[in-house]
């Protein structure tokens, strides 16, 4: 098991989730007082929601048994993917700017 300080886990997190991904553990040190520790995932196995370990972790049953237990609420409302592809960009006439040129054109006469 390793020991490390929060600014050692801020700047070498990537090499820290390396030593968890292959089995080890690492306990998070705050003015050398554990505050936490990582380890590494394990599916989890929930017999209520009839899940198995190999499942993936945001299985349907596995959302259904977090809304059951108030944890989350699903939305209940259809995606709008239909309504977004209904509008087509608006064409400007030839030889208008465009919002980038505006932009800076603004900024030029702002004096800033």
């Amino acid at each position: 098991m390793k020991r490390v300080k929060i600014a050692d886990l801020k700047n070498n997190l990537s090499q820290h989730l390396l030593y968890v991904r292959e089995g080890g553990v690492v306990t998070v040190l705050d003015r050398d007082t554990p505050v936490a520790r990582i380890v590494p995932f394990e599916a989890l196995e929930d017999a209520e929601a009839g899940a198995s370990t190999a499942d993936p972790y945001w299985a349907r049953e596995r959302l259904a048994l977090l809304e059951r237990k108030a944890v989350i609420t699903r939305g209940r409302t259809r995606p709008r993917a239909g309504w977004a592809g209904a509008w087509r960009p608006t064409k400007l006439p030839a030889g208008t700017p465009s919002a980038t040129e505006i932009l800076l054109q603004m900024r030029r006469e702002s004096g800033r």
